[in-house]
């Protein structure tokens, strides 16, 4: 029980990251006028991308300082993810050894 949580919650921050790196490169083709947001389906990914990614990356463009037009905010927000799938793996690693994990 205790590892099918934890695996769901990797699995989770596995498709946030993924999500991240999407909306990053579909704004980097929109930038560069090879996507057109007037297009239905481009609008829709892009809309679902935004409402999945801001809650993440907001907080993060509040305390990051501007580059000029470059968006550092998705690699901070992947690297913190990926520590804290880090941190799961090893708080379960622990939990397995101590045979408190069932």
């Amino acid at each position: 029980m205790v590892g099918a949580i934890f695996w769901l919650v990797s699995e989770v921050i596995h498709l946030l990251i993924l999500a991240i790196i999407a909306a990053a490169v579909l704004s980097m083709l929109v930038a560069f006028g090879v996507a057109n947001p007037r297009n239905q389906f481009v609008y829709v990914v892009g809309d679902f991308l935004n409402r999945v990614t801001e809650p993440v990356l907001r907080p993060i463009r509040r305390f990051l300082p501007y580059f000029g037009n470059i968006d550092l905010s998705p690699v901070v927000a992947i690297l913190l993810l990926e520590a804290l799938q880090m941190v799961l793996a090893d708080l379960y690693a622990r939990l397995v050894m101590s045979g408190l994990a069932f």
